[in-house]
């Protein structure tokens, strides 16, 4: 048996009793009103435990992982490891717990035998674990705490000899730090970055045509990158060489990063990472941010993004609605470009400028 206790803040101890492909983790929340001050969409994490060969984590969302179940508590179980094709198949409970610590039948749920190979964030739970009105009322919060329990049972059998996960993004990863027979640069925002360019272009077709097509560039001067912040760079850079996109926070400038990235993915033919922001945007949408995300998804060409810009304008009140429809309006008419000297006083150009995240309360 195999013990741990974490003390993450807000302040929670979690429990792990590993037994061959079975893991058994309870999660006390201890200090349950301080957590709803982690905003909307913010989950908790337990510290990570293994169960048959791979390491997970528990995620706990106070006030729900999205805006049609924000008025519950979300639980997901995390896979942790980066999989290339091996299938993860397991089995969850998911349960309350009274304060005796048995689980309360009626928020007892039981899954199917779950692939998190197939999840693009190898994440699955229950999203209405239980409603926060029913919990307050409930005599399973005692003291500003309650408990849950997770249950993993992996029922594929460990292998003779284990085969350790695919560490090729570590390589690659080291390859762009040490910089070692980089044979390209480029200037952003102010700062040098250098980068190969078989990477480059085996990862990016804009990056494979700048650089080894019929226009490449083979200066040996910087390419300079204009438009981009240097940290959206950088980040892009890290996604080309290890396939792992930064986790965005909550707030204003976090957010702001995410728009910046989906749009430099757009522009580099990186359809995976702009389809990951494109989801992350989607539960950051409210009143401040609406108009600038519909620029966002018109822009970009983000089907997934518009329809959830549309689904929120939906519910909100005309009167709401009106004025964002006003200042989308401005928006584009700030930035209509006139060529009177090809086509006299005939508009033939509409740039419209991404304006910055302007909501601080996720």
């Amino acid at each position: 048996m195999a013990t741990t206790t974490t003390t993450p803040a807000p302040s929670t101890r979690s429990t792990v009793t590993t037994i061959a492909a079975e893991a058994y983790h309870v999660l006390n929340i201890n200090g349950y009103s301080s957590t709803l001050k982690a905003g909307r969409y913010y989950g908790l994490s337990s510290f990570p435990f293994s169960a048959g060969g791979h390491t997970w984590r528990v995620s706990y969302y106070p006030n729900g992982d999205r805006d049609s179940n924000n008025d519950c508590i979300s639980i997901f179980l995390v896979l942790e490891d980066i999989l290339t094709e091996e299938d993860v198949m397991a089995k969850v409970t998911f349960s309350l717990l009274d304060r005796y610590g048995n689980p309360v039948p009626s928020y007892t749920y039981h899954t199917q035998l779950l692939n998190f190979s197939t999840s693009p964030s190898r994440s699955m739970g229950i999203v209405k674990f239980i409603r926060r009105d029913e919990l307050e009322r409930s005599e399973y919060l005692n003291d500003d705490c309650f408990a849950f329990a997770v249950h993993v049972i992996i029922p594929k059998e460990k292998p003779s000899i284990v085969v350790p996960p695919s560490n090729m993004h570590l390589h690659y990863g080291d390859l762009l730090v040490s910089k070692e027979d980089t044979d390209v640069k480029f200037l952003v925002g102010g700062e040098m970055f250098a980068a190969h360019r078989l990477v480059l272009g085996a990862r990016s077709p804009v990056f494979k045509a700048e650089l080894f097509g019929p226009t490449k560039k083979d200066t040996i001067d910087a390419i300079q990158i204009d438009n981009l912040e240097a940290r959206v760079f950088k980040a892009l850079l890290d996604f080309i060489y290890t396939d792992i996109w930064p986790e965005i926070g909550h707030g204003e400038d976090n957010v702001a990063m995410a728009q910046q990235l989906l749009a430099a993915a757009d522009r580099y033919g990186l359809q995976r990472l702009k389809f990951v922001y494109e989801d992350k945007l989607c539960n950051h949408i409210d009143t401040g941010s609406v108009s600038t995300m519909l620029v966002l998804a018109e822009k970009h060409h983000c089907c997934k993004l518009k329809e959830a810009c549309f689904n929120f304008l939906d519910s909100t009140s005309p009167t709401i609605v009106e004025d964002l429809n006003s200042s989308i309006v401005a928006g584009e008419s700030e930035k209509m470009v006139s060529s009177s000297e090809n086509h006299g006083s005939q508009i033939n150009r509409i740039d419209i400028r991404i304006q910055p995240w302007q909501n601080a309360d996720v």
